[in-house]
């Protein structure tokens, strides 16, 4: 009985199909993947632009599949990024209508048995279980906030369960973010998820520059942070976050600069730093908690998530934060008076998780 069950599971495929905003969506997806693996699932990944290259990256043996691109740009001014999401909706919402049509062709392509979905809306199908990731049930936008959180509950009812990666208790990372009015649908928090463990070693720099996230706010950030480090006597690490290798150099013999890490690279340089600087995007958080952190976080600009979490952990006394124009080195020094992140362990997901697709 048993035997028939593993071989039944192994013939299994799982389509993930992460959101390609920045690399936060991809990377949180990375250990959902190497679970679904060691559970003798086929985990298929399914994405556009540098979300997808960043899966590829990361699992080279990997089917792939590319999805249709919501087009998502930052503004320079970040006040104006609301309404510009606003102006686009009729284009994202066009491209989520083809993802869910290009969905199921793919299921009967690849004979699924699920769908795991890091907040793409369309990425769900009435007769196959489909699961929809996010951390946020709510989604700040101001004055907006109940119009933008209404919208979001609509598609997230459409899926067959909302995975939430926090702790649903008082230390949670997300604070009111995954709290408020429940979906319809049943919602199941996995915990802390990371692809990194935490290890000891020697620190190598003082200061960890980690950039991510759309253009053109990456490049403005980029360029005040190498402003800003252009006489800092310690030494620092600058990871840009580019999949695509562009010339920049510096004038700092302290400062290296590296395009991208990955894996085990990157998981050895922040354990072997000091303090990182770098946005508060939730799924950078989740890996700072898990590798035991300090840190200071400088939000997108517009984008209010980023702007509600720094100020929250802030109130945690965990990390100091400041508006992206207002950035100095010296503000690290304030770092020492917070607590960093402690106490978190990365989450292995449950079986129990995963009987969603044991229909």
């Amino acid at each position: 009985m048993s035997t028939k069950k593993a071989t039944s599971k192994q013939t299994k495929k799982i389509l993930i199909a992460p959101l390609n905003w920045g690399l936060g969506h991809a990377a949180r997806c990375v250990p959902i993947i190497h679970f679904i693996q060691a559970n003798g699932y086929e985990p298929i990944i399914a994405s556009d632009g540098v979300a997808l290259e960043f899966l590829k990256q990361e699992f080279p043996s990997l089917l792939a599949e590319s999805l249709p691109s919501y087009h998502i740009k930052y503004t320079k001014k970040g006040s104006w990024l609301k309404w510009k999401l606003l102006l686009d909706m009729f284009s994202i919402l066009k491209a989520v209508r083809n993802e869910h049509k290009l969905l199921k062709t793919l299921a009967e392509k690849y004979q699924l048995s699920g769908v795991i979905s890091d907040n793409r809306f369309g990425m769900y199908h009435k007769d196959i279980p489909s699961v929809y990731i996010t951390h946020q049930l709510q989604v700040f936008s101001g004055i907006t906030t109940f119009i933008t959180t209404y919208i979001h509950a609509k598609f997230i009812n459409k899926y067959s369960e909302c995975w939430v990666p926090d702790i649903a208790l008082l230390n949670s990372l997300s604070g009111r973010l995954a709290e408020g009015k429940q979906p319809k649908i049943p919602v199941k928090y996995l915990g802390v998820l990371s692809r990194f463990k935490k290890a000891k070693k020697s620190m190598v720099n003082t200061v960890l520059i980690l950039l991510s996230g759309p253009e053109p706010q990456r490049t403005i950030f980029e360029q005040r942070l190498l402003t800003e480090f252009e006489n800092y006597s310690e030494k620092v690490l600058f990871i840009r976050g580019m999949l695509r290798p562009t010339a920049i150099h510096t004038n700092n013999p302290n400062i290296q600069l590296v395009n991208f890490l990955s894996g085990k690279a990157l998981q050895d340089a922040i354990n072997s730093s000091e303090k990182v600087v770098c946005r508060s995007g939730y799924s950078t958080i989740m890996d700072l908690a898990v590798l035991g952190k300090k840190c200071f976080f400088v939000p997108t600009p517009g984008q209010g998530e980023q702007e509600y979490l720094a100020k929250y952990l802030q109130k945690q006394h965990i990390a100091p934060y400041c508006k992206q124009t207002d950035f100095k080195t010296s503000h690290l020094d304030a770092v020492d008076a917070y607590k960093g992140f402690g106490a978190y362990a990365s989450t292995k997901i449950d079986s129990e998780r995963m009987q969603v697709f044991d229909v």
